[in-house]
């Protein structure tokens, strides 16, 4: 049996994010802050979903009804069965990772999208060239993103080829073998696989140990626990521009915060809060 949602006191309205398993999502944190940040009548809360009681929460949703949803594994494809309709980032992307409405219909969008996207934008010159490592959930954000800023040559690489394969069709964009991964000239290197994650793959690397980088070439890690992964003090240590992932984070998180009350928050604050919480 799904969970029984209780509303929040006070006339406050109830935002959360649903995902199986959730372990130490940050969304709660940040979003509760931002509430009290802006004096806005919100609770936001975690809720674990594992997917055989999605059907039945989705109902609970619309009934009450919740005023927002995050969303994530593995519940970013299926959520899109119980909505009145997507961005065309969702059809894109194949993917919803956040519900709100617009009067009575429920609405998805895919924010990961944009919270990539934020922090390339603002560099002095977007990149003629991008390395996406991995070929999965995260990856698919990534390409859509770099599509939708214009990056005319995307290369994908993954430990399974056929997984990028089938990317790489679905985007019209190229492949390189993850053996040869490093072969590739490139402006701009994205880590969207867990490889440097906290937990059994922290230390670990997507990049060849010992290869020789520019200081003309850019590195994004979409990992944002550790903030500093091996990933990016590669880079750093060879003078590389460098994006963490928890940049990309609080952007996904200020587009889900704006679509659910025409607000918005502060970035700056909003990273050290997370990144205190990390440490």
């Amino acid at each position: 049996m799904s969970q029984k949602i209780v509303m929040p006191e006070g006339g406050k309205r109830l935002y959360g994010i649903i995902g199986h398993p959730l372990g130490h999502t940050m969304s709660p944190a940040l979003h509760n802050w931002a509430f009290g940040e802006l004096g806005i009548a919100g609770e936001y809360r975690a809720f674990p979903t594992p997917p055989e009681e999605l059907s039945e929460f989705m109902a609970q949703v619309r009934e009450l009804p919740l005023s927002g949803l995050s969303v994530t594994i593995p519940h970013k494809l299926a959520v899109g069965n119980f909505l009145d309709g997507v961005s065309e980032r969702v059809s894109k992307v194949g993917a919803t990772n956040t519900l709100y409405w617009q009067g009575k219909r429920l609405l998805g969008e895919n924010t990961d999208v944009y919270g990539f996207m934020a922090p390339l934008t603002q560099l002095a010159t977007r990149p003629k060239s991008a390395l996406v490592l991995g070929a999965g959930g995260a990856a698919r954000a990534v390409v859509a993103g770099l599509l939708e800023i214009g990056v005319p040559e995307i290369v994908i690489s993954n430990r399974n080829a056929h997984k990028a394969e089938g990317l790489a069709a679905e985007f019209a964009v190229s492949v390189q073998d993850w053996d040869e991964r490093s072969g590739f000239e490139t402006e701009l290197i994205i880590n969207s696989t867990p490889l440097g994650m906290l937990g059994e793959r922290v230390g670990q690397n997507p990049l060849p140990e010992g290869l020789c980088l520019s200081p003309h070439q850019t590195l994004y890690d979409l990992v944002y626990n550790p903030v500093r992964t091996k990933f990016l003090q590669q880079g750093e240590a060879q003078g590389c521009r460098t994006i963490d992932g928890l940049t990309m984070f609080v952007h996904q998180a200020v587009e889900q915060f704006r679509l659910w009350t025409g607000q918005t928050f502060d970035l700056g604050q909003a990273r050290k809060l997370i990144a205190a919480l990390l440490a």
